[in-house]
């Protein structure tokens, strides 16, 4: 095996051609055991504390391996990242001609047939989707690869869903735009590189079809490199499951009319076969409540205003179906549309039938939509199937993998409790970068009267921090509290989840650099803040799941009817994880220096509280407020 302190040494290939690259034990030491992995075959889980410089330990073996190597990162702003600025930059230093390629799920590439479709319709388009549909329409003449990245426009700008595909409206090879297709093309650079770059959903969508012998969407690789590993399970779950979603039928509605005013003008009946399916949706929603939520089905099934509105949904839904049949031969756009409703309606059906033992089902709504789901409780046996073959070399990391010093519960989700296991600590300073605060007096978080403590002292520590502070809660009722008791009361600028769009208001953060901003879980993880812009995290409560979510609670149910403790097995183990990406937030950098406070007095009070606590990294200690105060130098 090459000798990688060659690569990583003080005086090593990477120190001397990466300005500011400094030599770490635990970056070599991650290093020399994923080549040893690669190499062999297996399946390695590890954890490297932030700092550690994990990409670089897992792509100086990976490339130096000369095989075909497929990462696969957690979210797509850390793929564009790991491509566009890790990847050649390591390649480069190596000297390596190494060919890569960046590969993304279909609805983040344009596709030009439904483009040219929308641009018959821009005379009834709204004005702002109108402004946005010109600027695609001006990038499309000069993209090369149509990844929508490359424009300004938000990820949810309307105009999105109008101008990409999905599974379901493709036309796959019947499309007149087949041969310029850029998602086409994205396919085929991936099938010829070396180095591919995908996301979790990617990935676990390419499972989902292996698995179902549609053949694979990903090529064949002989090392799975797994950053951000700890979100996919939950990535996992959601791919072989089922769902269905008002968005869904509402496009299938639109669709068809579409394509019959291209293909079928003579059946005017048609458009209200369509009508009728789009009335049918939009009858849904009311019975699902107001407000944006999450419920198990059983309430669906007990409300009898809902379940005819199903019923009313499947009878319509079929009729659609029924009348693309019939014109089926008549264009290819409308063949496309009722393989869509056929599909369409058998996950109906499957979703209003019984509910199957080894999956749950619920439902969601959002806006004016909502989303039928079917879940299932462990993806452990499909996982497998695919991991561990002969020669076959994965690599599962994370800065949040291990509870505690084990891997038990991540190995246990995956189905891969045999695989090696390694973490390594941060190499950051943390006893006197770092101070973690647990006030003492505080109410129990079930108490009336906690929030309204917890804004209290929210008051006090950004005082003594001058701003610079993410708080972070654990559920929108207390974040929407908590800015309403902050907002005026502190002379620093306050930024709200939702007010505006996650990466607006990261940026304005690091710009106004003494501000204070609220988020809940999307804020938890994901985020990195480096300098005196952020200089305390403040954790409302322990991250526990609400026991009232239908997935978890079906997953508790099932843990306990097979003699498991749900609690120490799953919700603890869950929380830890989540606690730690919180507190991971804080120190991004071997100069930051910062505090941590955590309002929750359950983590000293309550017997669990000691796994958090043997998760966290090795902070200075304190309950007293006055050490914060002296921590900041405040007066």
């Amino acid at each position: 095996m090459i000798d990688l302190s060659y690569f990583f040494g003080s005086a090593g290939l990477l120190a001397a051609r990466l300005p500011g690259f400094s030599h770490r034990e635990q970056q070599q030491a991650m290093a020399e055991r994923i080549a040893a992995v690669i190499e062999k075959g297996g399946v390695l889980i590890c954890e490297a504390g932030t700092g550690t410089g994990k990409t670089f330990a897992y792509l100086v073996p990976a490339l130096l391996s000369r095989r075909k190597i497929l990462i696969s990162t957690g979210t797509r702003n850390l793929q564009d990242q790991l491509f566009h600025r890790d990847l050649p930059l390591i390649r480069d230093a190596l000297g390596l001609p190494v060919s890569t390629a960046l590969l993304k799920g279909r609805t983040n590439y344009l596709c030009r047939h439904r483009l040219s479709l929308i641009q018959d319709e821009v005379s009834h388009l709204p004005a702002d989707l109108r402004r946005q549909l010109q600027q695609v329409r001006d990038w499309a003449q000069v993209t090369q690869r149509g990844d929508i990245a490359e424009l300004t426009l938000p990820e949810d700008a309307p105009i999105w869903p109008e101008v990409t595909s999905t599974t379901d409206n493709c036309l796959g090879q019947d499309c007149p735009q087949w041969q310029n297709c850029h998602l086409v093309a994205a396919r085929r650079e991936a099938q010829s590189a070396d180095v591919v770059v995908v996301n979790h959903h990617l990935l676990c969508a390419d499972l989902a079809l292996k698995d179902e012998g549609f053949g694979e969407i990903l090529p064949g690789a002989d090392c799975f490199v797994i950053d951000e590993a700890h979100q996919l399970p939950d990535t996992a779950s959601s791919f072989f499951g089922l769902s269905l979603s008002s968005r869904q039928l509402l496009d299938l509605a639109r669709d068809s009319e579409l394509e019959a005013q291209h293909e079928a003008s003579d059946v005017p009946a048609f458009i209200k076969r369509a009508a009728a399916l789009r009335r049918a949706v939009q009858n849904v929603r009311p019975g699902l409540g107001e407000t944006d939520r999450r419920g198990a089905w059983r309430e669906l099934a007990e409300d009898a205003e809902v379940r005819r509105a199903l019923g009313t949904l499947e009878r319509q839904l079929k009729a659609l179906a029924d009348a693309l049949r019939v014109m089926n031969g008549r264009g290819k756009g409308l063949d496309a549309c009722q393989v869509r409703a056929a599909d369409l309606l058998v996950r109906l059906r499957i979703l209003m039938a019984s509910e199957s033992p080894d999956a749950v089902r619920w439902f969601e709504t959002l806006g004016r939509g909502f989303r039928l789901h079917q879940t299932p409780l462990e993806v452990a046996s499909l996982f497998r199937k695919q991991i561990g073959q002969t020669r076959t070399a994965w690599v599962f990391t994370s800065a949040t993998l291990a509870v505690g010093r084990g891997f038990e519960h991540f190995a246990r989700q995956l189905g891969i409790e045999q695989a090696l296991t390694e973490r390594w600590d941060s190499p950051f300073d943390y006893p006197n970068q770092a101070l973690w605060f647990v006030p003492s007096g505080l109410s129990q978080p079930s108490e009336p009267e906690y929030n309204q403590q917890v804004i209290a002292l929210a008051r006090e520590v950004i005082g003594y921090s001058r701003g610079r502070a993410f708080l972070l809660f654990t559920s929108h009722r207390a974040l929407r509290e908590t800015a309403s008791g902050l907002n005026g009361q502190i002379p620093y600028p306050l930024l709200v989840q939702g007010s505006a769009p996650r990466a607006e208001l990261l940026e304005r953060f690091r710009e106004l650099g003494n501000a204070v901003l609220l988020g809940t879980s999307s804020f938890w993880e994901g985020v990195d803040v480096r300098g005196e812009a952020l200089s305390c995290v403040l954790i409302d409560r322990l991250p526990f799941a609400s026991p009232g979510d239908p997935v978890l609670a079906a997953r508790i149910d099932a843990l306990r009817q097979r003699g498991g403790n749900p609690f120490a097995d799953y919700q603890l183990p869950q929380a830890v994880i989540a606690l730690k990406q919180g507190a991971g937030r804080l120190i991004r950098d071997s100069e930051d220096r910062g505090v941590l406070v955590v309002c929750d007095p359950r983590l000293l009070s309550r017997s669990y509280g000691q796994t958090f606590l043997d998760s966290l990294p090795p902070m200075a200690r304190t309950r007293q407020i006055e050490d914060v105060r002296a921590f900041f130098g405040a007066d």
